[in-house]
């Protein structure tokens, strides 16, 4: 009785992920609060040249670039709980077994995280996120929208950015604490700085290159295919 319990349950979570290694709710890129987005948009634009910028410039020229690479690797190595929680919760069983390998091997070896000797060892970073996740149980992404501070989101992955916090691990420091603000100020320094390269690539309409930039993204983490320009 128990065998035939297990195999009826096997062949059932077998089933599922089969169904989900193809099935997806892809990206709309309908922007129907252009007007709002766009405001919000210029405010981000402001802060990031009154403040954000020049305070990533700053930490660019008296941070020597192997720190930076420490720095971001241990920041990455962070966000290897969320990935793996995600990879679980979409039943991506080989994802989530990489990921607890990347990050139990560069938590220890890796020096809490500071240098990726896992993707030296072939095993390569798995990004996920719950807005992801959302998109592979069939929640539609909604309309394109633009957070003050946070930038550019869907409708989909806003309601996945409040679980994927809670999976910080900095979040058991208090909050406002010395050290919660300086680790959170440093994520910030060094991402804002890691974007930098990329400006140079924006063409046309700021808020337009950016926002399709960002959707064809979201897509392409989906669907593994690349969008079509034409939207």
């Amino acid at each position: 009785m128990r065998l035939a319990c297990l195999r009826w349950t096997s062949a059932v979570m077998l089933a599922l992920a089969t169904q989900l290694a193809s099935a997806y709710e892809p990206v709309s890129y309908d922007d129907p609060l252009e007007t709002m987005n766009r405001k919000v948009f210029h405010f981000n634009e402001k802060m990031d040249q009154w403040i954000l910028d020049p305070a990533a410039r700053g930490y660019d020229k008296v941070t020597p670039e192997p720190v930076q690479g420490l720095v971001t690797s241990f920041f990455h190595n962070l966000g290897e709980v969320r990935n793996l929680v995600n990879a679980v919760l979409q039943l991506r069983i080989g994802d989530a077994a990489a990921t607890s390998g990347r990050f139990v091997i560069n938590s220890t070896i890796g020096m809490l995280g500071m240098l990726d000797v896992a993707t030296e060892l072939g095993i390569e970073r798995r990004y996920q996120d719950f807005g992801l996740t959302l998109a592979r149980w069939h929640v539609p992404s909604g309309p394109y929208v633009v957070l003050p501070f946070y930038g550019p989101r869907t409708a989909r992955s806003t309601v996945g950015f409040v679980p994927d916090l809670e999976l910080n691990p900095t979040n058991s420091l208090e909050w406002w604490s010395p050290e919660f603000m300086a680790i959170h100020t440093l994520d910030i320094l060094d991402t804002r700085n890691r974007l930098r390269g990329a400006e140079g690539l924006i063409v046309g309409d700021k808020y337009v290159f950016i926002r399709d930039a960002y959707l064809q993204s979201r897509q392409f983490m989906i669907t593994g295919e690349v969008p079509e320009d034409d939207f």
